[in-house]
């Protein structure tokens, strides 16, 4: 079966979990106060619009490759881990101020009815009962107390993680970090989210010590990766392939990897262009066109492309020295391939 064959009818899957957890949770919700109801079926619409579910397979590939099988309780498990991936979501589209998701509204615009206050304080308690319903599934999946507290508390530590990393993320809008100082940043940030799916499932399938060590590194190379190839489609993928408007990320004055290589390699008249544009009012398209194009002709964006690619091999090499099985270590170099596949999209 093709890899993507493969997350396809894993998506389904989980799909079909989520779909019966929010069922019983907007029944519930609606016995409390029928707008309740609604922001919890709203919360089910916004998670089950069609995405990769990749940080919740991962986690299902590495509990397999320990453990040999895929039962109810790790199912649980990835439904946990995809309330816990979009409660970070909700969030990260409110700071960023994204009003689309997968061709939807961002949860916060879904509320809008009467000002923006209104869907912005939903969406802030939203995301907080995303995290909530994460614990809540992880502790319920029918694991045994202690390893299931091993799992809450690597969730919890890189949930800590994460929203440091968006911390600094803000603070680059405002200044000039260097490639150090980005990954720093990026240490944290979906590095944070595979060390945690690659760990729980390891955790839970019963991994040694030893490799949860190697897993760690892993998911941090992984998550380097992802996110230089996420950037770079938030920023040269069209609306059609990106399913919402691009370019966010430079109206914001956002610093990633490919904008902080623009400003290490540029010289003289381009170097001072980009950043009277980046230091200037607000920014319009044919701005937004010229810094991309500016970044391209730096060399900027193939260099960043060079360093993504780099991560996914170092995470497949320490990824081949764990003792998961080869099927398990087969699918998460598929899984590692179909992220930085995607960079030949965007020119």
């Amino acid at each position: 079966m093709r890899f993507e064959e493969a997350l396809s009818n894993y998506g389904n899957l989980v799909d079909s979990r989520l779909e019966a957890c929010f069922r019983e949770l907007v029944w519930d919700a609606e016995k409390y106060h029928s707008f309740i109801g609604r922001v919890y079926a709203h919360a089910a619409e916004f998670l089950l619009r069609k995405g990769k579910r990749i940080a919740s397979y991962s986690t299902l590939l590495t509990y397999k490759g320990y453990k040999g099988m895929v039962n109810e309780e790790i199912l649980t498990v990835c439904v946990a881990v995809e309330f816990y991936r979009h409660s970070i979501l909700v969030h990260d589209d409110l700071i960023d101020r994204d009003e689309m998701r997968r061709g939807g509204k961002s949860f916060h615009k879904l509320f809008a009815e009467f000002n923006d206050r209104f869907g912005e304080g939903l969406a802030v308690f939203t995301g907080n009962i995303l995290l909530a319903l994460a614990l809540t599934t992880l502790l319920n999946a029918g694991f045994d107390r202690r390893t299931l507290q091993e799992a809450v508390k690597l969730l919890i530590k890189d949930y800590c993680a994460v929203n440091e990393s968006q911390i600094l993320d803000l603070l680059f809008e405002h200044k000039e970090p260097d490639v150090e100082e980005w990954k720093v940043m990026a240490s944290k940030r979906a590095a944070s989210l595979f060390r945690a799916t690659l760990g729980i499932g390891a955790i839970l399938g019963g991994a040694p010590s030893s490799d949860l060590r190697i897993l760690e590194q892993a998911g941090t190379c992984m998550g380097y990766s992802f996110d230089i190839q996420d950037d770079i489609i938030g920023t040269f993928a069209t609306e059609d392939q990106y399913g919402r408007p691009t370019g966010g990320d430079i109206m914001l004055r956002k610093k990633p990897l490919h904008m902080v290589y623009a400003y290490q390699m540029l010289r003289g008249r381009r170097l001072s262009l980009l950043k009277s544009l980046l230091r200037g009012g607000s920014l319009d398209q044919g701005d937004v066109m010229r810094i991309k194009e500016i970044i391209r002709r730096s060399g900027a964006l193939d260099k960043a492309k060079q360093t993504a690619r780099s991560y996914a091999r170092e995470a497949v090499r320490l990824i081949r020295a764990t003792a998961m099985s080869e099927e398990a270590k087969a699918s998460l170099q598929g899984l590692i391939k179909f992220v930085v596949g995607s960079l030949d999209w965007y020119k």
